[in-house]
């Protein structure tokens, strides 16, 4: 017997990594066909004020390795087929000059998908993303970050749709007139009727509706106007930690009635409770330096002190586990939000990264066709439901 268990005991660290390789080689195999479908990607902000770009499109080659987290090989190499590249504009600009941010951020993004025709093509609906994949390209949608940017008004918001914005985050970092974020403060309960008058508007125009970065109450309110399938483009579990920009599960169990999807983030602080704990400890510590410049010389020498833990792949699985099991296969997907964050998990640093998300999911017992619809069916489906309401809303003149 003893003989047999120092045998087992040997023999089980060499099994590990085959193990692993077995299950990351698979995943690789899988995603090989790019059926990734990704909710957020930050590039069009990182182009705009890296300062090796400053705006400029084409001293940031997406062709060779950029200093951020994509360019074209790595996309390839994550199997990314569809993404919706983020036209971030943020809250602290100032409503002077919001609506000029937008347009910028528009312009640049659409001048990315432009620079590389071979790689990358504009998508504007389901059918498109599903004939730009099929022809080995990354089909790139554009979605608005902060329903600030429409100045209170429905006009503009339509004629962001005409340029090609697909979906829109109705807040980001601080409440609005018509609508509560989740780290702002709660002036409205919600939804006020004009917001309500925006999701409606965005059903009719097929628009997707984001409730990420919103309050609970607001998607509360979303979910009971709203006729179409919403997303979280990129937001993670509360029930697994407690941050504000996660979705409780109350939020959760209601999107198998409203047929939506929530892309789960892999921010570590949203993740990670250790990432979390690090990072709430670090906000204290700098909280009374008001001038941004020392404050985050002031962070990043706590950071020297302090080194951050990393999250983990399987914390981040937990979060899509999560998500399946309050509100069901059909309603989850990934949101990734490189080149917006830095706190990524190990071994997922980059757009190649997601296999190993695919691996350990595999490792639990999820099988090829249930990571397919994790990798962007779901989110298609979501977006031929959005238009088929808006086709619908057209015919009864509504």
């Amino acid at each position: 017997m003893r003989r047999l268990l120092l045998a087992l005991t040997l023999a089980t660290p060499a099994l590990l990594p085959a193990q692993a390789d077995d299950a990351l080689a698979h995943a690789r195999r899988l995603l090989a066909t790019r059926p990734i479908i990704d909710g957020h990607n930050d590039l069009p902000w990182e182009v705009r004020t890296h300062p090796q770009s400053q705006m400029d499109v084409d001293k940031y080659d997406l062709r060779q390795r950029t200093p951020g987290h994509t360019d074209l090989a790595r996309l390839r190499e994550g199997g990314v087929g569809g993404q919706f590249w983020s036209v971030y504009v943020p809250y602290e600009t100032g409503d002077t000059a919001w609506a000029q941010v937008q347009l910028e951020q528009i312009d640049i993004a659409k001048r990315i998908i432009a620079k590389y025709p071979q790689a990358l093509e504009l998508a504007l609906g389901a059918d498109d993303v599903v004939r730009i994949m099929a022809d080995g390209k990354v089909a790139s949608l554009l979605g608005m970050e902060g329903g600030h940017v429409i100045h209170n008004s429905l006009a503009l918001l339509r004629q962001y749709y005409a340029l090609g914005a697909r979906y829109m985050t109705l807040t980001h970092s601080a409440s609005l007139d018509w609508a509560d974020a989740g780290t702002g403060l709660p002036i409205n309960n919600g939804l006020t009727d004009f917001g309500r008058d925006v999701v409606r508007e965005m059903n009719r125009l097929g628009m997707l509706v984001d409730l990420s970065h919103t309050a609970p109450k607001t998607a509360h309110d979303a979910l009971d106007v709203a006729v179409a399938p919403v997303i979280f483009s990129h937001s993670s579990a509360y029930g697994v930690l407690v941050n504000p920009r996660n979705v409780p599960d109350d939020v959760l169990a209601r999107l198998p009635e409203n047929g939506g999807v929530i892309m789960v983030t892999f921010v570590g602080s949203f993740i990670s409770t250790r990432m979390k704990a690090w990072s709430d400890t670090m906000q204290v510590a700098v909280r009374d330096i008001s001038d941004r410049t020392a404050r985050r010389a002031a962070m990043e020498a706590y950071a020297v002190r302090h080194p951050r833990p990393e999250a983990s792949v399987a914390e981040l699985a937990d979060h899509v586990a999560h998500v399946r099991r309050v509100a069901g296969l059909a309603h989850v997907g990934l949101g990734a939000d490189y080149d917006g964050t830095s706190e990524l998990p190990e071994g997922m640093g980059d757009v190649a990264g997601y296999p190993h998300l695919f691996a350990e999911l595999i490792r639990r017992g999820w099988t090829d066709a249930e990571l397919l619809q994790l990798a962007g069916g779901n989110v298609l489906r979501v977006l031929r439901e959005a238009e088929a309401v808006r086709d619908r809303l057209a015919v009864a003149g509504r």
